[in-house]
């Protein structure tokens, strides 16, 4: 659900069960990188892009480069909506993908984001497929069993494990199986698919550090969204101590303060113990949480200062959140307290 990198990973190793695939390695996501890819095209037999965007126009030309034969959109939530002005507009944009979309390929969604939902139930043009958790969907996760390190669930009355924790990447892995079905992987391959899934360096990386420590590495990057299911998940690992260290999240424009002010109250709501900030825009997360009622909140301006503060204060047992987007260099903070 949140994250076109960790969704296009899981697709691929789903794929693989039976393709020789080619995929968008890291983030080759923009009018050079699937060019790229694209490129090093030769007896593959699927290949699976990411397209990235933070204005209008940018997806119309990838997709008319790629030529899909399917069509997955993961989310509308507000990264990028400093550039694009309002969520509506990130579902504009993000549908340009079908300008190149053939004419008897498929659309897969996630039918729990409710500008996609609408919009799904709306379409008549064209060959759609849902999948989510909570709204009836073609593809639907139930007896979800979650703990820090997979989860466990069904996906059409088909069993399933998925190697990492959080809901999110539950959404992602039943965006997978559905892409497997839809194309005619045995349901036991897919499944085997989703089990081999291998996660992109500092996204969700959980990592055990000196003195019995835990550290969520999820430096890669940020959006309210991704910082929403991170301090969730945090909120179901048993720790002695919680403690969410965040940074700015980027282009985000007018919203900037109001969705910084959101994950606050996201920091409340998941009971973290010590909230550390690093930079001018995290400092409204803090603000946000103090008015809660939070009292251990320290705000810093660089991340050398954030790291001195953390190396001098953590303790047995404490579970440690790095999250900020990806210019704030947030995994030189690991390498600083470990």
């Amino acid at each position: 659900m949140y994250g076109k990198t960790s969704t296009k990973d899981i697709i691929a190793s789903v794929l693989s069960q039976k393709f020789k695939v080619l995929k968008t390695e890291g983030n080759l996501n923009n009018h050079i990188g699937l060019p790229f890819t694209l490129l090093k095209l030769k007896d593959h037999t699927a290949v699976v892009v990411e397209m990235g965007m933070n204005h209008f126009g940018e997806i119309s030309l990838l997709t008319n480069i790629a030529k899909p034969t399917g069509c997955v959109i993961t989310n509308i939530g507000t990264s990028h909506i400093g550039n694009l002005g309002s969520r509506e507009n990130i579902l504009k944009a993000k549908l340009e993908i079908l300008e190149g979309l053939n004419k008897e390929g498929f659309v897969l969604v996630n039918n729990d984001n409710d500008l996609l939902h609408n919009w799904a139930e709306q379409q008549t043009k064209y060959k759609i497929f849902t999948y989510g958790i909570e709204n009836k969907s073609t593809y639907m996760a139930t007896n979800i069993i979650e703990s820090e390190d997979n989860s466990k669930f069904e996906i059409n009355e088909t069993k399933a494990i998925v190697p990492i924790g959080g809901i999110h990447f539950i959404y992602n892995a039943t965006c997978a199986f559905a892409i497997g079905d839809i194309l005619g992987i045995n349901k036991n391959k897919i499944v085997n698919g989703i089990s081999e899934f291998k996660l992109t360096s500092k996204r969700m990386d959980i990592q055990l550090i000196k003195n019995n420590v835990k550290v969520i590495n999820d430096s890669y990057n940020a959006s309210y969204d991704s910082m929403k299911a991170a301090l969730d998940l945090m909120s179901k690992i048993e720790a002695t101590r919680k403690i969410a260290v965040l940074g700015n999240m980027l282009e985000l424009g007018d919203y900037t303060k109001e969705l910084h002010e959101k994950v606050g109250e996201e920091v409340i709501k998941n009971k973290i113990d010590i909230l550390i900030t690093v930079g001018e825009y995290a400092e409204n997360i803090a603000s946000k949480a103090k008015n809660l009622g939070m009292q251990n909140i320290f705000k810093f301006d660089n991340i050398d200062k954030a790291s001195e503060f953390i190396k001098d204060n953590i303790k047995d047992g404490d579970l440690i959140l790095l999250k900020a987007s990806n210019s704030m260099n947030f995994s030189k903070i690991l390498e600083n307290i470990k």
